[in-house]
């Protein structure tokens, strides 16, 4: 029984294992383009963007000003970087930081009722930037060229 299940989980990941770099490279699209689109969004209008950061979201620390020039340069620089997978781990959680900080900032509007979806949405993200951060962008990314590049060996996952 023990050989029986052991092969089965052999070949579980045998036939997973290709699939690993697509699914983190799916990762990094499919959230990065959330935040992209956001930070889009935030340079097509900047006076709008201005009178959101200083009457709607509640940013505490940075002044309104602040605020939304450092959310929309997280919005757009750090997604850029993960679509590449160029410090990958490091922009991923540049990430994580941005979605907490607007789940901060409009905490008083995702946490009342029939925001619940909305704020579902922010812990996607948070998960999908997790897995991210744990694993890293994967093969298809710049960090695992410049890793073979250098000679350094690279394991994508940490195996027991």
């Amino acid at each position: 029984m023990r050989s029986l299940v052991l092969r089965a989980n052999a070949l579980a990941e045998r036939i997973a294992a290709p699939l690993q770099s697509l699914l983190l490279l799916a990762t990094r699209v499919y959230v990065s383009w959330q935040f992209l689109k956001s930070g889009w969004l935030k340079i097509q209008d900047w006076e709008t963007t201005l009178f959101l950061f200083q009457e709607e979201y509640r940013t505490p620390v940075l002044s309104p000003a602040v605020a939304a020039v450092a959310g929309t340069f997280g919005e757009i620089v750090f997604p850029v970087l993960l679509i590449a997978g160029l410090l990958g781990r490091y922009s991923a959680a540049a990430l994580f930081a941005v979605n907490i900080m607007a789940v901060v900032s409009y905490a008083h509007v995702l946490l009342g009722d029939g925001f619940e979806a909305a704020l579902g949405q922010h812990y996607l993200w948070g998960f999908m930037l997790l897995v991210l951060i744990v694993f890293g962008p994967g093969r298809w990314s710049l960090d695992h060229l410049l890793d073979r590049r250098s000679g350094r060996p690279h394991n994508v996952t940490q195996r027991p």
